[in-house]
């Protein structure tokens, strides 16, 4: 399985709509569009997930493909490391 990061996604986006876009290309395992947890509101970026050879077939023929006026960005899923952008939170307690 292959996660998938999609960027520069309209804000009016749907999780059925960005389905339905990779469904041409394969079988779509899951959608998520991530949200401003405070407000609730789309950040205009979420993560698909496909089988490794329908990933690359969908990245190959999505990226930079026109939705809703904005060219999409799409390649394959970073894994995060360190830092967070300053909300603070997660991983262990530190231990003085």
């Amino acid at each position: 399985m292959t996660k998938i990061y999609v960027g520069n996604l309209p804000f009016s986006a749907t999780e059925s709509e960005v389905r339905e876009l990779f469904a041409q290309h394969g079988t779509v395992e899951s959608v998520s569009l991530i949200t401003d947890r405070d407000t609730g509101r789309p950040r205009g970026f979420g993560f698909v997930e496909m089988a490794r050879a329908d990933a690359s077939r969908a990245i190959q023929n999505l990226n930079g493909k026109d939705l809703g006026g904005r060219p999409l960005r799409v390649n394959e899923a970073q894994e995060r490391t360190g830092g967070g952008g300053g909300r603070g939170g997660g991983g262990a307690p530190k231990r003085w």
